[in-house]
This record gives structure tokens, sequence and C-alpha cells, in this order.
């Protein structure tokens, strides 16, 4: 099973940029730990970020060519948007789950909307950096059943 994630801009601050949104975990850190906790489901794990919204449809479009399981993407700032990510997203077949640290719909009016989720099978927001690990428990459990 081969599962990508992709994170937006700013997330490679991780750790550094406003613990009480994000928390004080570094990005470095969390990618680590999902990769450890992704082996636990024998799911093979490719993380990617980047700042530059063409990059991310660059990644989004290797999920589709390389024909990955499952997408976990965050696009951050970007998801407000982004039609480019949202276009993208909408060729994939795989299952999509869009995670969001903080709960988007509680902050700025300008985050209450996600145009990229229109193409998510399923969205978690406002867990924190344990989002990601729920977005691997759903995709594992949904992809068993297939």
């Amino acid at each position: 099973m081969k599962v990508m994630i992709i994170n937006g801009p700013n997330m490679n601050m991780l750790g550094d940029r406003e613990h009480s949104i994000y928390g004080s975990m570094k990005y470095q850190d969390l990618i680590y730990a999902l990769h450890n906790y992704a082996k636990g489901y024998g799911i093979s794990l490719h993380c990617v970020q980047s700042n530059s919204e063409g990059k991310l449809v660059d990644y989004i479009q290797e999920c589709f060519y390389k024909k990955y399981d499952g997408l976990i993407i965050n696009p951050a700032a970007y998801s407000h948007t982004s039609i480019a990510i949202l276009d993208a997203l909408t060729i994939l077949t795989c299952l999509k789950i869009e995670v969001h640290i903080s709960n988007i719909q509680q902050r700025e009016g300008f985050r209450n909307q996600s145009l990229t989720s229109l193409a998510a099978d399923h969205m978690i927001m406002g867990h924190g950096v344990n989002g990601y690990f729920e977005a691997l428990d759903f995709l594992y459990l949904k992809l068993q059943k297939k």
C-alpha cells in the first residue's frame, strides 16, 4: 500500500510558528513519526512539502502517475484560494484525505472555506498533528475494505 503526504506552504516551519495554533512539534519530527506509524500498517509512505502552488500540483500529479493508493494533503493557505490544486485533486481516483492542524472553521473568516476539500473524500481538522495519524488510520481501514 502506497500513500503520499503532501504539505503546503509554511508547514516546514511547524514547531517554529504560532505554537498556540500549530503546537510545538517540529516538521521533521512529525515526518519521522508518521513514517514509523505507517510501517505498523505496512504502508509505504512518501512525504513532501512545498511553499509553491505549482510544485504541489506536480506532487498531486505524481500521485496519479505512480498510482498511489491514498493521498493525505494539507494544502495549508492554498486550501482557501487554489483552484489549480482543486483541479489536480479531482484527477485522482485514489482516496484523498485533507488534514488541517487547526480548526479552520473557527479561525478568521477567510479561512473558513476550503476549496480543495471539495475534491477530498474525508477531512480532518482541529486535531493538531494527530490529524495526520487519524488520516493514516482512516486510509488503512478504507483500503483494507477494498
